[in-house]
């Protein structure tokens, strides 16, 4: 196990163990933030705990392009149920995925140090958000770190049914168009495997992330 100091560094993500665990320890400035995503790594632990930084092997990754939007979710994008917005309300994004209860989870990982280090990287444009709206209220959204050809997802809120994947569908279709080659999805989850999300080998991610 790596414990981290004052060090701008990481150890190579090969010395991740089988669960992906790489470091403990460190600081959530956001120089070591972009760092750590531009290396594969990102950080993920509990209120009571040490942070915890992850590498983990295969990684969950969409492809823009391989998004699956079901008949049922394409009548819901026709609809005109949700209106889409960008940027408009980040820390209100940031809140309600620390708050909105998930099956199996309790309390959650983003903690008070987390929502300020993610705001100071969405005032330096790192991070940024997506909002979904159902008339004038917040149904959902989803945030992430924008790397210019690689977006890291890192956690989606719903609401409503549907506001998440609504979201998540729109960020596929404009990345594709903006030629990006990856979505970050970081662990396997059914959802994500439904929308498209595929298992890579680390290797190949870092290879995606280095170009």
């Amino acid at each position: 196990m790596f414990f981290l100091n004052e060090r701008l560094e990481f150890p190579p993500v090969e010395h991740a163990n089988a669960e992906g665990l790489l470091a403990v320890g460190g600081d959530l400035s956001p120089e070591r933030l972009i760092l750590a995503y531009q290396n594969g790594i990102f950080p993920w632990f509990n209120e009571d705990s040490l942070i915890l930084w992850w590498s983990p092997d295969p990684r969950m990754v969409l492809f823009p392009s391989k998004i699956k939007i079901s008949k049922s979710m394409r009548k819901v994008m026709r609809s005109g149920q949700f209106r889409l917005t960008k940027n408009t309300c980040f820390e209100q994004v940031l809140s309600h995925c620390a708050t909105v209860k998930r099956a199996g989870q309790q309390g959650t990982w983003i903690t008070n140090d987390m929502k300020k280090a993610y705001i100071a990287l969405h005032e330096k444009g790192l991070a940024c958000s997506f909002e979904v709206w159902e008339g004038d209220r917040l149904v959902g959204g989803l945030y992430g770190i924008d790397l210019g050809h690689v977006f890291c997802g890192e956690s989606m809120f719903s609401l409503v049914d549907n506001a998440s994947k609504f979201a998540f569908i729109k960020l596929a279709q404009e990345l594709e168009q903006r030629e990006y080659e990856l979505i970050d999805c970081q662990l396997y989850t059914e959802h994500l495997a439904s929308l498209g999300a595929e298992e890579m080998p680390r290797t190949t991610f870092l290879s995606y992330l280095k170009r």
